[in-house]
């Protein structure tokens, strides 16, 4: 899938929820994916104005703050975005690069490095929790909760998974060190 329907799929899911404004689009896609997803605010406002020019979307209202809400084309296109293969992209992570190359920088360097990644991972769990509590509080999304739920707890999984890592990191970091 090109980026440009990667866009597409954002901006057209953020919709299915309901009528937003683009400001309260772009800070949804920024609060609510940005667990899982980063999209471009660059992107959003031309890609708005491209679904309303194909009729996918539609502005309820008058002028630059009138929300935008999806209609019955743009339902179907979302759909159609939806049920395309995902598109896996290599990964780019500045801390393996780092690591990689860590002989450079040395053990020590290395270990705050992995230290602060274990810090942002320990974050995020928590953020997890605060996020899933308003979820389960929305009344109106009630329907999306289960799916929504399913994002959180990978990133749940996520960030466990980087805070055993990088447990396990810091003792092999401890043996390197400790050889030199």
């Amino acid at each position: 899938m090109a980026r440009s329907s990667q866009t597409e799929l954002a901006v057209l899911g953020g919709l299915s929820v309901g009528p937003m404004t683009g400001y309260a689009l772009r800070q949804a896609i920024r609060d609510v994916l940005g667990h899982f997803w980063r999209e471009s605010f660059g992107q959003i406002y031309p890609t708005l104005s491209n679904l309303e020019r194909q009729g996918l979307v539609t502005r309820l209202g008058a002028g630059r703050s009138a929300p935008y809400a999806l209609t019955d084309a743009g339902l179907g296109r979302l759909r159609g975005l939806l049920a395309q293969p995902v598109q896996h992209l290599p990964q780019r992570n500045g801390l393996m690069l780092r690591l990689f190359f860590g002989r450079q920088l040395g053990a020590a360097t290395c270990r705050q490095l992995v230290l602060d990644a274990r810090g942002e991972a320990e974050r995020e769990l928590v953020q997890f929790v605060v996020i899933r509590d308003e979820i389960e509080s929305e009344v109106k999304t009630e329907a999306d909760h289960p799916y929504w739920l399913l994002t959180i707890s990978a990133g749940e999984h996520s960030a466990r998974a980087t805070i055993a890592w990088a447990n396990q990191t810091l003792v092999a970091l401890d043996r390197i060190e400790g050889s030199t």
